[in-house]
């Protein structure tokens, strides 16, 4: 399922405010995400934003208008977008830090055009709107006729086809790693 939030220059104050940065861990920011924007100061939910929708109730993409995730370079971010349960953003253009941050945690960001994002925006309204995002085609299509490719560097695609974080790289290489580090104390003693 897709849902959209029609702005531009959503940036990461928004998605994750900075009162919720306390934690350490990088899980339990779901539920702060653009608390600001889905919450009155009360504590109630505001019926007008599409997250609060039930019609969008599990979507796992979210699509946005340009230079998502700019301003302060926060990982929390993407985590609190991955932890709500969103695996992609689709935008025609992202801030570079919240594109590496992202890449790096899991979460898959999508250039598209103005145009197509224009597209998917209009038809997220309609009654459970269903985007397909072929990472190894690098394509977004839907059953309705919609279709656009997108660039990913290889190296990232990837990471994220084979769930690989920089610690999940580092340890590919843990048989490698242990003899050296054995070598390494053997010829210290030495």
């Amino acid at each position: 399922m897709t849902v959209a939030i029609d702005r531009a220059n959503i940036d990461t104050d928004q998605i994750i405010p900075k009162q919720f940065l306390k934690r350490i861990e990088r899980s339990g920011y779901g539920r702060f995400l653009f608390y600001d924007w889905r919450y009155a100061e009360d504590g109630t939910p505001n019926a007008d934003f599409p997250l609060n929708d039930p019609r969008y109730a599990g979507a796992s993409i979210l699509v946005a208008g340009a230079n998502f995730g700019c301003g302060s370079s926060r990982e929390h971010a993407p985590w609190s977008l991955y932890d709500y349960g969103f695996r992609a953003v689709i935008a025609p253009s992202f801030a570079d830090i919240f594109y590496n941050n992202s890449l790096k945690n899991g979460l898959l960001p999508v250039v598209l055009s103005e145009e197509a994002v224009r597209e998917i925006i209009d038809r997220s309204r309609l009654e459970s709107y269903r985007l397909m995002i072929d990472l190894e085609r690098q394509m977004v299509a839907d059953s309705r006729g919609f279709a656009s490719s997108f660039d990913i560097d290889p190296f990232r695609k990837h990471c994220l086809l084979n769930g690989l974080d920089d610690i999940g790289l580092t340890l590919q290489y843990e048989e490698k790693i242990t003899a050296y580090e054995s070598r390494r104390i053997a010829t210290a003693r030495s």
